[in-house]
């Protein structure tokens, strides 16, 4: 078979190994050749192409980001962009089509499946937000990479008597705030999913410092908002996927946390640190079970699915129910593990 390959949305560690794993398997034991699209949906829009063997992909597995490029690029707001993908695919002469993204990438590969394009997703978040599987690859390397920058700003807090306030990624889902601030001993975490109260983060960091100094981290998800909305932390512009940039948050939060504490304080924002660099060994591995699983769903009856991990196994599920709603911290989660900690 001629399968075509893409990799959608912001980039991710591990996106390679999932590369090299199709490629690997799907040469050896299928005799399959492979067409990577260039920049997510944009590629196959401007039938953008590269060829992928063995020997280009045998190497990856270490490198961060994607050698295949990528973008926010969604067929559905382009004009005449569902029908130049139909064409790019027809004109490559693709059987089927292995899109590695998290939401908006397979919400896109669930809507081509009705078009008849012949579709197997592959989750890749690193906010842990889709449903239908335990985790996705790049979660883990991007709590990994909080969690070490909680530790050194915890550092700096303690020489400086200084509160810390850290930034990290995660839209509409905590999950990278929560397990980074319970992982590195936050004195408060501030998640989407839970709409934090000002003056009541400012009262636990007054009490935590009664006979001691107040040197301590705070993590708030980029997506966080105050119940009062006291102030805005949105840019108002957005992505093609109607996402409204976000960013900004931590900085305001620290000027309201001095303001209201009087203790001196500051803001570290990871952004795209995160998501940087070699992926761990967990999401290597993680990455890599996809992978194989991804081409073993092309040719076993698996189109139309996403790949999944469910109790430590690989599972197809419809792309639909991966897609269908995001995978939220429940609020059980965050009061019975996380609130206890906090001060």
């Amino acid at each position: 078979m001629r399968i075509g390959m893409l990799t959608g949305g912001g980039d991710c560690p591990g996106l390679n190994a999932v590369i090299r794993a199709v490629v690997g398997k799907g040469e050896s034991q299928y005799g399959d050749n492979f067409l990577g699209f260039l920049d997510g949906w944009r590629g196959v829009i401007e039938s953008a192409t590269t060829p992928l063997d063995w020997d280009r992909c045998r190497d990856i597995l270490t490198i961060g980001g994607t050698i295949l490029g990528t973008s926010r690029t969604n067929p559905y707001k382009v004009e005449g962009g569902v029908q130049k993908v139909l064409a790019a695919l027809k004109a490559n002469a693709v059987d089927a089509l292995i899109a590695i993204g998290g939401d908006d990438t397979l919400g896109v590969a669930n809507k081509l499946t009705a078009e008849g394009v012949s579709v197997v997703g592959v989750p890749k978040t690193i906010d842990n937000d889709l449903s239908a599987t335990e985790v996705t690859f790049g979660f883990h390397t991007a709590v990994q990479i909080a969690t070490e920058a909680i530790d050194r700003l915890r550092t700096t807090a303690e020489s400086h008597d200084r509160v810390m306030v850290c930034e990290v990624m995660g839209r509409h889902a905590g999950w990278i705030s929560i397990y980074s601030g319970i992982a590195g001993g936050a004195a408060d975490i501030l998640i989407p999913e839970q709409p934090f109260d000002v003056a009541e983060v400012c009262e636990r960091l007054k009490a935590r410092s009664v006979g001691r100094r107040h040197a301590c981290v705070v993590v708030v998800a980029e997506g966080a908002t105050p119940k009062e909305g006291s102030f805005s932390v949105a840019s108002g512009e957005l992505d093609q996927f109607g996402h409204v940039r976000l960013g900004g948050i931590g900085n305001l939060l620290a000027e309201e946390i001095e303001h209201r504490t009087g203790f001196e304080t500051r803001a570290t924002v990871l952004g795209h640190i995160q998501r940087g660099g070699t992926p761990t060994a967990f999401d290597r591995v993680l990455a890599t079970r996809f992978g194989i699983a991804a081409i073993d769903a092309v040719h076993n009856g698996g189109l139309g699915t996403m790949v999944a991990l469910q109790a430590g196994e690989i599972v197809r599920v419809p792309l639909n129910d991966a897609v269908s709603e995001p995978k939220l911290v429940p609020h059980e989660f965050y009061e019975e593990v996380a609130a206890p900690l906090f001060g």
